[in-house]
C-alpha cells in the first residue's frame, strides 16, 4: 500500500473517524478534530481531492475507496497500538498519543509480525 505523509494520513483517519461518529464530515469537523485552522484544512482537502483520496458533495467530505483503504489501515494500527500499550500498563491518554506517532512510522512488515506475536501471546495468557 502506498505511504503518505503523516499529515495526509491524519486527515484521512480524521475523516474516517468523524464520518463513523457523525455520519458525515465537514471541514470544520476536521479542523476541530485535529486542532488546526479551517484554512489549513481547506488547502489539505483540495489536495486530497485532487489526488483522488476524497470527494466533496457540497460541504460533505467523503473518502474514496483509495482514501478508505489508507484511512482504515492507519485507524486499525492506531487501535491495535493503543490497546497493546494500555495492556502493558501505559495510561490511556499516553497510549493514545503514542499510538498517533507510532501508527505512521511502523512498517507493514513489523506491524503484521507484532500483531501476530501479540495475538498469540495474549491468547496464551487468558
Amino acid at each position: 500500500m502506498e505511504r503518505l505523509s503523516k499529515s495526509r494520513e491524519d486527515y484521512l483517519e480524521a475523516i474516517l473517524m468523524i464520518t463513523k461518529s457523525k455520519g458525515s464530515c465537514l471541514s470544520v469537523d476536521i479542523a476541530n478534530h485535529l486542532s488546526i485552522t479551517k484554512a489549513s484544512v481547506c488547502v489539505a482537502v483540495k489536495n486530497l481531492e485532487f489526488d483522488g483520496y476524497i470527494t466533496r458533495d457540497g460541504n460533505d467530505i467523503k473518502l474514496t475507496d483509495k482514501g478508505k483503504k489508507i484511512a482504515g489501515s492507519v485507524f486499525e494500527k492506531h487501535l491495535f497500538i493503543t490497546e497493546m500499550l494500555v495492556d502493558v500498563g501505559v495510561n490511556k491518554k499516553t497510549a493514545e498519543r503514542d499510538a498517533c506517532l507510532m501508527e505512521h512510522n511502523i512498517s507493514n512488515e513489523s506491524y503484521q509480525k507484532l500483531k501476530k506475536w501479540w495475538k498469540a501471546n495474549k491468547t496464551q495468557k487468558t
